[in-house]
Parts: C-alpha cells; structure tokens; sequence
C-alpha cells in the first residue's frame, strides 16, 4: 500500500474533502443556530371565528422552538392541528423572520348524537358549541351518508318553509326525519327524494293552508302517503270551540246590557184633561101620608 503513490494520493484527497465537508457543516451549524436568525413575527392566515388569540399565544410559547432555520415545521403543525376547531394547517417560512400559518376552521352543520359535531365535508370532530344544530343519528360508517342527505331533504322541505331537526339512518338504511314543527317524516330505504318531494306538494297545498296539525306522515306507501293528528286534539278542538262559543254569548249579554242603558227615555205625553160638567141636583120631596093613614098606622102600633 505505501509503495502505491496513486492509491495513497487518492486517500488523501478523500481525507482533505472530507475534512472540509466536516468544516462547512461546523460552520453552518454555528452559524445556523446563533441569535442572529430569530423569529419575531407569526402570521395567521384564515377566517377564525372560534379559534382566539390566547390559544395561538399558547401554542407559540410552547411549541416554536428555534429560530427561522432550525424551527421544525412538522412539529409546529402538529400542534396547530390539535385545535378543536382547526380542520387543516400549513405552515411555511417567510424570510426574514417570519412564520406563516393558514388555519382552516370546521364549520359545524350537525350534531353526532351526543358524541361529536359534523363539519360540511362529513367529517366528525370534538368540539363544544352552544348553536342550534339539528341532530343525527346512524352507523358509524354513514356519517357521509347522512350529510348527503340531509343536504338534499333541507333542500326539500325549504320550499315548504320547514326545517329538519333530526334525521336518522337505521342500522337496515330506512330514513326518518323529524322538523321543528313536531313532525316526523318516515321515508324509507327507497325513492326517498321522490316521496318528499310529493310529500312536499301535498304539504304546501294543502295541509299548511287549512291549518291541520300532523304529528306523523309515512310515506313508506307506493301511491301516496299516511298522517296522523295528535293524540286528544279533537277534544281540544271542541273544548276550545266551546270556550269561543262561550265568549260570544258573553259578548253578546254585554252589548244588550249596553244598549238596554244608553236607550232613550220617551217623554210622558200628559194625558188631557176633561172637564166635567156638573149634573144638575134632583132633590125628591118626603112623601106626606093623610090624616087617616097616619092614625091606622099608629092604631096598628100600638096593638
């Protein structure tokens, strides 16, 4: 080996490079890691409506770590990410000194029950809110499904001016939906866009314009469908049919008690006097017996 020059300039010119290769990453790892390179500005890009300023201060205290060249980014996400409301982050350097982070926020549509809320995309996520969010109910797997669908059935129902509280996917896939008017739709496992949509006509000619209450419609049937009133609304219909009738009566007792009171008196016409015109006074003369007749009358006495 030592009597081979060419072999041993060879090695020495791989010592020499690799001395210098050691020495330039020396170098820029010295130089990397001085104060020279701080970060001093983080940017948060997105429209945040639940993520605030004191969580993003909580996040940079803890987790950024280094300076501009030795951040790590990975890291940095990460801890982005585990917002509960933060649905995507990415994260990238802006020479000089500055952090970029874009935040995407769940916007929450529905309730999973009581375990989760679902975004618009059908994704679950575990966050608090105090919205009013209609519920679902279903598999675990049909979380997509439900979301679909509940677009199409708002769809729907809107043009009858009705909202979905809840809608339900059984284990056997038959739909169930219940609105905030009280009412519960069964639609079935088939053509469930075509029954709402008949359900819908029907609804808006004429169950809403007469005024019927409906607790439940099945429209699981092929040529129409079935409802159902509430339980007592007939003797709640006639008792407060009564209670009007009632009150008429009133009404009317107090308008002839009015009148009866603001009637007019007619004047007394005086009645006319007649004069009399006085009789004239018969005066009859006593009878004057005879002399003979008086003294038989006393004779007649005295015996």
């Amino acid at each position: 080996m030592w009597d081979k020059p060419r072999l041993l300039n060879w090695l020495a010119n791989l010592l020499y490079a690799l001395s210098v290769v050691l020495m330039l990453y020396a170098l820029v790892f010295v130089v990397v890691h001085l104060p020279i390179f701080p970060l001093r500005e983080v940017k948060i890009n997105g429209e945040l409506a639940h993520v605030n300023r004191e969580q993003i201060k909580l996040i940079v205290a803890k987790h950024l770590k280094g300076n501009f060249f030795t951040l790590d980014l990975v890291k940095t996400r990460d801890a982005f990410q585990k917002l509960p409301w933060a649905r995507d982050v990415s994260v990238r350097r802006r020479w000089p000194d500055q952090l970029e982070v874009a935040i995407e926020e769940h916007q929450a549509l529905a309730r999973w029950g009581n375990i989760a809320l679902v975004n618009t995309h059908g994704e679950l996520f575990q966050a608090a809110t105090d919205a009013e969010l209609p519920v679902f109910y279903g598999p675990g797997d049909g979380v997509m499904e439900v979301t679909k669908s509940y677009g199409n059935y708002s769809q729907i129902l809107n043009k009858a001016d009705v909202k979905i509280a809840q809608v339900t996917l059984s284990p056997r896939r038959s739909w169930e939906i219940k609105t905030n008017k009280g009412l519960t739709i069964a639609l079935g496992r088939t053509e469930m866009d075509e029954r709402l949509n008949k359900f819908t006509g029907a609804y808006q000619s004429t169950l809403s314009r007469l005024g019927l209450q409906v607790v439940y419609a099945d429209l699981r049937y092929p040529n129409g469908f079935a409802v159902r009133k509430p339980e007592g609304l007939s003797a709640l219909l006639s008792k407060e049919l009564a209670a009007k009738k009632a009150q008429l009566a009133a009404e009317k007792r107090l308008l002839m008690m009015q009148d009866a009171t603001v009637k007019p008196v007619p004047k007394s016409i005086p009645k006319p006097v007649s004069k009399t015109v006085p009789k004239p006074e018969v005066k009859v003369a006593p009878k004057v017996e005879s002399e003979p007749a008086a003294a038989a009358k006393m004779t007649q006495e005295t015996t």
